[in-house]
């Protein structure tokens, strides 16, 4: 596998949990968490993005490498692309693009993710695992993936695809996959996505990769060893991922 960074944008401004970067888990701020887990990782390194100085002092404290960048973005994926050109990074350098509110990530998984980006053809990849149950399937905080026989996304939405026509819902639920939010890109990919402009179903279903797909851009979806626990979303998720980590 070739080798590849991780970058962990952060921003403190969170809608739902203010400040969550530097919400405490176990004792240490949650992004001491997802910076342990890519450090776990086959990463060659581990960038903190950020435009808070709170962030960056705390990141900084326990040896993170922080990148200040502008206050002006508006995803993690614009925020990663400013890193790699102040990093000057080349267009074939690998990046993965860990959020920073998931503090129990498997660190094997950046290294699949990563991986897939080994199929020539692919543009971009990520994770996605089977829908659980019929509620997630037809949840739109559950974002869905269909794939072609290359294990190629199709498209991504909020809504249950692929339709049961004739009530097949078994059947359709078991041709989706739920998303998780992890991105592997080359640099060069990365630059393109923010320097277009955002497709009508990316502001549709308020779902950046759907910008990739209108773009050309092939997706490589891979099914990962172990699934990913739930982020962080709102304060009543830290004291599941305090068990989570301590079980782990």
């Amino acid at each position: 596998m070739a080798d590849f960074v991780v970058v962990i944008p952060c921003r403190y401004a969170s809608v739902r949990l203010p400040g969550k970067p530097l919400l405490a888990i176990n004792g240490q701020p949650m992004i001491r968490h997802v910076w342990d887990r890519a450090g776990e990782s086959g990463a060659t390194e581990v960038v903190v993005a950020t435009d808070d100085e709170r962030i960056a002092a705390a990141a900084e404290s326990f040896g993170a490498l922080v990148c200040m960048t502008g206050a002006q973005h508006t995803s993690g994926t614009e925020r990663i692309a400013e890193v790699a050109d102040i990093m000057d990074w080349p267009d074939d350098r690998v990046v993965v693009n860990l959020q920073g509110d998931e503090p129990t990530m498997p660190p094997r998984l950046l290294d699949e993710c990563a991986g897939l980006l080994g199929d020539a053809t692919a543009d971009i990849a990520t994770l996605a695992s089977p829908v659980r149950s019929q509620a997630d399937f037809e949840s739109a905080n559950c974002v869905k993936v269909i794939r072609d026989d290359h294990g190629h996304a199709i498209y991504f939405s909020r809504a249950a695809i692929p339709y049961a026509r004739d009530g097949g819902e078994n059947a359709a639920r078991s041709a989706a996959l739920h998303h998780h939010g992890i991105y592997a890109y080359r640099c060069g990919v990365l630059r393109q996505l923010v320097a277009a402009t955002p497709s009508d179903i990316e502001v549709c279903e308020q779902l950046e990769q759907l910008r990739a797909l209108s773009l050309g851009m092939t997706i490589a979806v891979g099914i990962p060893s172990v699934r990913p626990g739930a982020g962080v979303d709102v304060a009543e998720d830290i004291a599941r991922v305090e068990a989570q980590l301590a079980a782990d």
